[in-house]
Order: C-alpha cells, then sequence, then structure tokens
C-alpha cells in the first residue's frame, strides 16, 4: 500500500515547520504567499488531515494527550503519574511529549496530536495564545496544568485573571474557598505558598531575599515581588532557562555578585538543585551562611544535608484532576481548580547572623 502524506511531509516540500502547515491547515495566521505554497504541496501529496477540522467535529476518536516541558524533571513526572493513573481507570490511552519548553517545539507536537485525532490534550504550556489556536479551532479539548500560556499579542493575559482569583485567599473565612480561575486548569496556590515561605524567612530576620524563577514562573514571580514588598531589590530577582546549566549560572552568579543577601527562594526543583550545587561550591553553609527554601517537594529534598525547605505541591494530584476535567468536559469548558500548597519546614533555614 502507498504511503499516507503526513503534516510532516507537507512541511519539508512547502519548506516551512509542521506548525506554519498546523496554523496554515487549520485557519491560521500566515502570509499569502506560505499559505498558497502550503496549499498547494497539501494537494499536490493528496494530504488530508485527519483532526484539523471534520473529524474532530464528527466524532469522538477517543485518546488523551500530555504535553509537558521536561519528562526527566521530578515534578513532572509526578503530574504524569497522575494523568495516567486516571486515564487507565478510564480505559484511555495517552500520548506524552516533551516540548522542552520551545514554543516551536509545542506547537510541532500540537500539530501531530491533531494530526493523529487526539481530541483531548493536557499540557503544561510553553507558547502564548496564539500557538494554542490550531487546537481551539480544531474543537480540542484543552487543559493547562501548573500554569497558563501568556496572552498573544493585544490580548487579555488569562493569568492576570488567574493570580486576582488567588489573592482573593486574603481575608477569607476558613470555610471559604477561592474563586478558581476562568481558564480550564489545574493550578497550585503559587502565591499562597510563596507569601508564606518569605513570612517565614522574614520571621526568623532575613532581608536581603532572593528569587530564582525559570520558564513559567510568572505567578510565582508576581508573588515573591508582593510579598517582599516595595522597593523590589531587582538584582536579588534571578532568571535562568528551564536547562540544569543555566540554573546553576544562575545561581552561581547570584550567590558571587550579592554575597550580602541572606536567604534564596527557588522556584523550581531544577533551581532548588542548582542552588544546593552552587552553594556548597562557593563553600557557603546551609543555612548558617544563606537560609533556602525551594519550590516542589521532591524525594532527594529530604536527602540532602541538611534536608530543604520546601512549598509542597500536589504534582500527582494535579494531574489526576486535569485528567478529571479532560474527560468529563464533553464539549463543555472545563472550569479551572486552584489546589493548596504547603510549607514543609525542615533544615535548610536558620536565623538571620
Amino acid at each position: 500500500m502507498e504511503r499516507r502524506a503526513t503534516i510532516k511531509d507537507v512541511a519539508e516540500a512547502a519548506g516551512v515547520g509542521v506548525a506554519t502547515v498546523s496554523r496554515v491547515l487549520s485557519g491560521g495566521s500566515a502570509s499569502p504567499r506560505t499559505r498558497e505554497r502550503v496549499l498547494a504541496v497539501a494537494a499536490q501529496l493528496d494530504y488530508r488531515p485527519s483532526a484539523l477540522g471534520r473529524n474532530l467535529r464528527q466524532r469522538r476518536t477517543g485518546g488523551m494527550g500530555l504535553l509537558v516541558p521536561d519528562l526527566t524533571d521530578t515534578f513532572y513526572g509526578q503530574l504524569a503519574e497522575g494523568v495516567l493513573a486516571c486515564a487507565r481507570s478510564a480505559g484511555e490511552p495517552v500520548v506524552i511529549g516533551s516540548t522542552g519548553d520551545d514554543p516551536e517545539q509545542e506547537s510541532e507536537l500540537i500539530g501531530m496530536l491533531l494530526e493523529q485525532s487526539v481530541d483531548r490534550l493536557i499540557a503544561v504550556p510553553a507558547g502564548d495564545a496564539e500557538t494554542w489556536a490550531p487546537a481551539a479551532r480544531a474543537g480540542m479539548t484543552v487543559v493547562f496544568a501548573d500554569r497558563l500560556p501568556a496572552p498573544a499579542a493585544g490580548e487579555e493575559d488569562p493569568r492576570a485573571a488567574a493570580v486576582g482569583d488567588l489573592m482573593l485567599l486574603d481575608g477569607l473565612s476558613p470555610a471559604a474557598r477561592p474563586r478558581p480561575p476562568e481558564a480550564p486548569s489545574v493550578l497550585a496556590d503559587d502565591r499562597a505558598g510563596i507569601r508564606t515561605a518569605v513570612r517565614y524567612l522574614r520571621g526568623l530576620g532575613h532581608r536581603r531575599i532572593a528569587f530564582l524563577g525559570g520558564p513559567g514562573h510568572d505567578r510565582r514571580v508576581a508573588a515573591f515581588r508582593e510579598a517582599v514588598g516595595a522597593p523590589v531589590d531587582e538584582e536579588l530577582v534571578v532568571f535562568a532557562t528551564g536547562s540544569r546549566d543555566s540554573a546553576y549560572a544562575a545561581a552561581s552568579g547570584l550567590f558571587q555578585s550579592r554575597p550580602d543577601l541572606s536567604a534564596v527562594v527557588a522556584g523550581g526543583n531544577v533551581l532548588g538543585e542548582a542552588a544546593v550545587l552552587a552553594a556548597r561550591e562557593l563553600d557557603l553553609r546551609v543555612p548558617r551562611d544563606v537560609s533556602l527554601i525551594m519550590y516542589d517537594d521532591v524525594p532527594w529534598a529530604e536527602l540532602c544535608s541538611p534536608p530543604l525547605t520546601v512549598i509542597a505541591q500536589p504534582g500527582r494530584d494535579m494531574g489526576y484532576r486535569a485528567a478529571e476535567l479532560v474527560l468529563r468536559s464533553g464539549g463543555r469548558r472545563a472550569r479551572g481548580v486552584v489546589l493548596p500548597t504547603e510549607l514543609i519546614i525542615r533544615g535548610s533555614c536558620g536565623p538571620h547572623r
């Protein structure tokens, strides 16, 4: 039998990326010349997209996709376990992809999942709203986990609404519940977690507190700035890319450029690992010379010497709840869910000397 043309074949023949083909065939933005070339190649190769329109709208194909930035990251592994557990109980297959926190790679994976008729997707997004437009136009049900996509140019930021919803926690009675964000998502209460960590460090006498951030940490950075209050010392807010090398460089540079800092909040477990390694290389004693709090409770955190104080978020539960949302949506807009965080105090924080 003759092999059926794929979206990748069209992209190669047209000299464009898979993401561009996906946008053109789903009615998205592209230059007239590019659109004409892609459509001509698609017709020449007799390419018939199975999910970019007709199939997803006319029938439920089954199957669920999961896109995460890094399959080796412990937190995303926990999230994937939750998704797989829920899918297994429902008898649903799961296609897993790693985006590398690269919007272009994420866009290509979305196009491939659409081609494979995957009609439901859970994602930790790397790209903006434009990246996710083809999925929406094709009728795919998408639930975001851990974070929300950035807005496209000129659009309202959906993350701002999420932050505003999380801020309703202030002043509420214990019986009250925060209103979940409107976007279909399952998020941790980053603001409460960061705020509690900063207050704990302040209670130990720390004033020069730094934050190590990475991709997708917008809400955590905003929460940190709010918690420390104005004016914020911008030299103490440092960012890395998603790689471990970048995280180590950011942590090491922070310690060397600001020897006066006394505490660090690491925005994720890769950044926390980098801070531990950099402190060790620079002969900084934890917690005597610098106190450290890490966002994410991962198995190795308790095995460190001293064990790390962490802001724990329920990774497995987050994945399970996201899978429940995407399975039960039935074409309806899924509701957002906000899950609590917890400060687990161990041995990596001490009084400021």
